[in-house]
């Protein structure tokens, strides 16, 4: 598995299992909640319901003492009531897997049985924590509605109806209660879970993202770089192939342009390989420093050598303070433009001008007009310059492309350009 599966990948739970509600540890396990198991006890559980089971036969004993106080109860009703307290308690090892199955069943229980009385507070405990407030409300209502009626039917031989009354229900209530803050909890502990998990998800989500984004940026830079240097490569080997009675001097003009060239293309191509390794698509560590607009005379100068007229009409106030990153968006607009010139309009004159000043921002013109002749169709054209449109929002400002009336083309672009 990759570092991003696993990181992306739910985790088991990692603690202490022994110390945790099994219920807990099912929500907190994504394995155990797919799979629809039912939650093992852990060692916890077994030490809690063992004194859930103590605690309501302690209490229906203590009961079991007072029925023979109270008057007019026959025997028989008390034999069963004790039956019932009995089967109450030993229900509660269920009350994991049936919590709303035996609180409602404690309700008539209850109105018979009072040694079921502490089974009854347990199971309504359980209710409270396992399920949410509108069962406890219902079944807890039910139960503290029909209090009055059983100490009616059946009263303390001690205490007074109404403070007996009053203390079971609120005895009622305050196990009701304590049974939805250990639910609370608990469910602010799976929703803290959750928020982690999100988090998690949406960090990789960027990352694959950034990733992204660093390709495509890669690409576009292939695109350009290597584009222009293949157009040359491609152009004298036409001539070559074309003209063979050409002059001894200019076979030789052409192959050096061709060698030249394929050797620039390589190291382009280095350089970006290297730039995949370091994973920085804007910085390229160990490389030649990424072109600006102080580079375009070389660029117009190179295209000349290869055969192609340009006219180079440069109105930059102040070149040296364009911004790198302006002056390398600029570059790459007309190397482009230039390279579709050359596979489009082959032997036409190409009008490239640069005007702008701070604060105005730089404007980026490259015309040629329609070809003396009819050129083949070139596979793949246009994905140059979707890529120098995208590449001129990201810079902030805009480009324009498209056919002249007069059958040529022309792009324009604008830059922003800040004031220093």
């Amino acid at each position: 598995m990759s570092t991003d599966e696993a990181a992306g990948a739910p985790r088991e739970f990692a603690g202490r299992r022994w110390l945790f509600p099994s219920a807990l540890i099912h929500e907190l396990d994504p394995e155990g909640a797919e799979s629809g198991r039912r939650p093992r006890r852990t060692a916890r559980d077994w030490a809690v319901d063992f004194s859930c089971f103590l605690l309501a036969v302690v209490i229906g004993l203590a009961a079991a003492r007072s029925l023979a106080d109270e008057p007019g109860l026959p025997h028989s009703l008390a034999v069963l009531d004790q039956i019932l307290g009995a089967l109450a308690c030993a229900a509660l090892w269920l009350r994991r897997r049936r919590p709303v199955g035996l609180a409602v069943a404690m309700i008539p229980i209850g109105l018979l049985s009072n040694t079921s009385g502490g089974a009854a507070m347990v199971a309504l405990f359980t209710l409270a924590v396992h399920r949410p407030f509108r069962y406890v409300a219902w079944i807890g209502g039910a139960g503290l509605a029909l209090i009055p009626l059983f100490f009616w039917l059946r009263p303390d031989p001690d205490l007074p109806y109404a403070g007996i009354i009053a203390f079971t229900s609120l005895l009622t209530v305050s196990v009701t209660g304590w049974g939805m803050f250990v639910r609370s909890k608990r469910m602010l502990m799976l929703s803290l879970r959750d928020r982690a998990r999100r988090a998690e998800t949406e960090a990789r989500l960027r990352a694959e993202q950034a990733q992204r984004l660093a390709r495509e940026a890669i690409a576009r830079e292939m695109h350009d770089v290597l584009a222009h240097r293949l157009t040359l490569l491609s152009v004298h080997a036409g001539a070559l192939e074309f003209r063979p009675d050409a002059s001894r001097e200019e076979i030789a003009r052409a192959a050096g342009v061709i060698r030249e060239s394929a050797h620039e293309a390589l190291q382009d191509l280095r350089e970006i390989i290297g730039v995949l390794r370091t994973g920085d698509a804007e910085e390229p560590s160990g490389g030649r420093p990424q072109p600006t607009l102080a580079a375009l005379d070389a660029l117009v100068a190179e295209c000349r050598e290869a055969g192609m007229r340009i006219t180079l009409d440069h109105r930059v106030t102040d070149p040296a303070a364009v911004p790198a990153s302006v002056g390398r968006t600029a570059y790459r607009i007309v190397q482009e433009a230039l390279t579709n010139a050359r596979k489009h309009a082959p032997g036409t004159e190409v009008a490239v001008r640069l005007t702008g000043a701070p604060v105005d921002g730089l404007t980026v013109t490259v015309t040629n007009p329609a070809p003396p002749a009819r050129v083949p169709p070139v596979p793949g054209s246009g994905q140059g310059l979707i890529g120098l449109t995208e590449r001129a929002t990201l810079a902030g400002g805009h480009l324009e492309h498209g056919p002249g009336p007069d059958g040529g083309f022309a792009v324009r672009g604008w830059l922003p350009w800040a004031r220093a």
